[in-house]
């Protein structure tokens, strides 16, 4: 069974930085796509970024390229989200996903991953 357990979350001036991980447990071999969604309220969750598990080949979405790095650790199985030069926008609670996928194909669509952790809340103050 895969989990995921997001940590990092908290308050933030607007132009400051956070950083977000996300520990993976479960996860039987090198073949998945990890990500982080983001779902603020009264809006649509949306697809921030993707970093594809064994080759590490990246995605992000338009509104946090420049600003948001995905990267991740194979040895302690945890994905980064380095969120710089945040906005108000930008909060919402976010959530660490995982699909089992093979090749360079990163998922955009929530309904294309099967994991989720329980979501952190990043909070930007004007």
């Amino acid at each position: 069974q895969v989990q995921l357990v997001e940590s990092g979350g908290g308050l933030v001036q607007a132009g400051g930085s956070l950083r977000l991980s996300c520990t993976a447990s479960g996860l039987p071999d090198i073949n998945y796509a990890m990500g982080w969604f983001r779902q603020a309220p009264g809006k649509e969750r949306e697809f921030v970024a993707g970093i594809t598990w064994s080759r590490g080949s990246t995605v992000s979405a338009d509104s946090v390229k420049g600003r948001f790095t995905i990267s991740r650790d194979i040895a302690k199985n945890t994905v980064y989200l380095q969120m710089n030069g945040l906005k108000s926008e930008d909060t919402a609670v976010y959530y660490c996903v995982a699909d089992r996928r093979y090749g360079s194909y990163i998922p955009r669509r929530r309904d294309e991953y099967d994991y989720w952790g329980q979501g952190t809340q990043v909070t930007v103050s004007s």
